[in-house]
């Protein structure tokens, strides 16, 4: 048996900023992690990261206050604002603290960290490194946990908790190298597992961001917070939805639709291009929708940068310039890009209180795959890195102080029987000759949730994405596995993400359809206003056998009252 004070699953930024956080302490700590954590997708992170540093000439009066002021308001007023007011505070030591670990950001003349303006932001606030930032941060945290000598088990896969209902003891886990199931003890498990980008069929997430690991905190009786509420990115590369930066815009780029508008005129006067991402992708989808889009792909517009000219694009997006010509041949300083919304982040999440715990005494979580609630009902670009490293600190130090000076409690025996358990559930899976496939339920939950939940919504097309999922969750019971090796099993490894999968999709749909208003990212035409008398309030979703159980508490609320957003 595999034993550690502190297990961090996930080697993303935030899983690397928690673990280092319990190594510095003194804290045995060990991150299990589906990739070589550098493989990240974290790493795909491209225009930068948030903070109130107040270094260029047009935000000299710029402060924490004020960029959690913009925070709430671009959540739609669901976020905690007192979630909010720490991760702003907190965002200036983080920033800091990584310039002095060694990440590469982009500078001012006179030597300071450079910012860029971001969607929803009042000033320039965003440091960035080029249009690489998640890459750099991500590699050097990397070296940091090296430095601290965190122990990184490369290629497993996190199964299920082992709690006894009072307490987490560890967890059980997949050795993709050997097909080796293992328990792992453990006095605190933090979960760091990142997006869900793949239960959709358009997205910009990396074919790991799958949110399974959802539903294995999940179905520990831990509830999932606010999960109707996922960020479609403007601006993806049209038929491979990869990333073309928000930084594209903060640094000039124009949308312009097939009669050569720059549509945004209509949609937010003020902010333009530079609108939030809820807003700027409807007003995308109305004009493909009203005919004004290109065809291509299913219908797109156009991401123009040629008026930057090429020392400015060369200098400060190299990144986006590469993957244009590399997937569809356009070189941006001569050509625009054609760009569709894509789904790119999902709002909600694991439910945890502002230092990353969750109900279940000994199991914490961060970035992503947690909904600390600072996001609320739409994330501002530049503030998901932000929450990574500020959540991803505040989690290990809790993580930490969980561990430190106590006796272990670990219960070897409820260890033992996860273990048995979750063996005898993966020994199944391999032996079953069922007669459902694993692209067919996949493909048919991705194509459900992308047509049916996605930017604009309604009542009778979110009942009938429920009623698919929960469809297509029933006959995850007869699926078949093909391949019956133990090594490097990937039929049977993406069979189990399905599972948690359609139990994370399972939550959305619900949420969605219960939800009876338009708020951020969840826009409804049969709803179309705000309601705060009736849903200033976050959903919890609760796992049960036969599908999510839905229950409410209320938005904290510090110093700003919601009002109507305008940009």
């Amino acid at each position: 048996m595999f034993k550690h004070q502190v297990i961090v699953i996930g080697g993303g930024l935030a899983g690397l900023r928690a673990a280092v956080e319990t190594a510095m302490m003194g804290v045995d700590t060990a991150v299990l992690s589906l990739l070589y954590p550098v493989r990240s997708h974290s790493g795909a992170a491209q225009g930068g990261v948030n903070a109130a540093l107040a270094n260029m000439p047009e935000c000299k009066d710029d402060s924490p206050a004020k960029h959690a002021y913009d925070t709430i308001k671009g959540s739609d007023f669901l976020a905690d604002q007192d979630c909010a007011e720490i991760m702003t505070t907190d965002a200036p030591k983080r920033i800091y603290e990584l310039e002095h670990w060694g990440v590469p950001f982009s500078r001012t003349e006179d030597g300071r960290i450079a910012q860029r303006p971001f969607g929803g932001a009042g000033y320039p606030r965003t440091c960035y490194a080029a249009d690489k930032t998640g890459l750099y941060i991500l590699h050097t945290l990397n070296e940091q946990a090296v430095k601290h000598k965190v122990k990184v088990y490369n290629e497993w896969a996190a199964l299920s908790l082992a709690n006894d209902g009072m307490m987490n003891h560890g967890l059980v886990a997949l050795n993709l190298q050997t097909g080796e199931i293992a328990p792992f003890a453990a006095d605190a498990v933090v979960f760091a597992t990142g997006g869900a980008g793949r239960i959709y069929k358009r997205t910009s997430n990396a074919m790991q961001s799958t949110g399974y690991c959802l539903g294995v905190a999940y179905k520990a009786g831990i509830p999932l917070k606010d999960m109707e509420f996922i960020q479609f990115h403007p601006t993806t590369i049209v038929g491979t939805n990869i990333l073309m930066t928000e930084g594209a815009r903060g640094e000039g780029g124009y949308l312009v639709n097939n009669q050569g508008e720059r549509f945004m005129q209509k949609y937010a006067p003020k902010a333009m291009e530079l609108a939030p991402r809820d807003i700027v992708s409807r007003s995308i989808q109305i004009e493909i929708n009203e005919g004004r889009g290109f065809p291509d792909g299913g219908g797109c517009v156009h991401l123009d940068l040629r008026h930057l000219g090429r020392e400015k694009i060369l200098e400060r997006l190299p990144g986006i310039r590469d993957l244009a010509i590399s997937f569809l041949g356009i070189d941006c300083i001569e050509n625009p890009v054609p760009v569709q919304p894509g789904q790119h982040f999902i709002m909600g999440g694991i439910d945890t209180d502002k230092d990353g715990a969750t109900i279940l005494p000994g199991a914490f979580a961060a970035g992503e795959c947690a909904s600390v609630s600072v996001h609320g009902a739409n994330r501002l670009g530049g503030n998901s890195l932000l929450e990574c490293v500020v959540m991803g600190q505040r989690a290990g130090a809790a993580a930490g102080k969980f561990v430190q000076g106590k006796a272990s409690a670990i219960k070897e025996a409820v260890l033992n029987d996860a273990a048995q358990k979750t063996s005898a559930e993966v020994d199944a899976l391999l032996k079953s000759d069922g007669k459902e496939r694993l692209v067919t339920l996949r493909d048919a939950m991705a194509q459900t949730m992308t047509d049916k939940i996605g930017i604009f919504r309604e009542e009778k097309a979110m009942r009938e994405a429920l009623a698919t999922i929960q469809e297509l969750r029933v006959r995850f019971r007869h699926i078949g596995v093909d391949a019956k090796n133990r090594k490097f099993n990937l039929d049977l490894l993406r069979t189990i993400e399905l599972g948690g999968m359609l139990d994370a999709a399972e939550s959305i749909a619900a949420g969605a359809v219960a939800r009876q208003e338009s708020r951020g990212a969840h826009s409804r035409l049969d709803f179309k206003t705000r309601d705060d008398v009736n849903w200033m309030k976050h959903t919890l979703a609760h796992y049960t056998p036969d599908g999510a159980r839905l229950d409410y508490e209320p938005v904290v609320l510090t110093k700003w009252q919601p009002e109507e957003r305008k940009y």
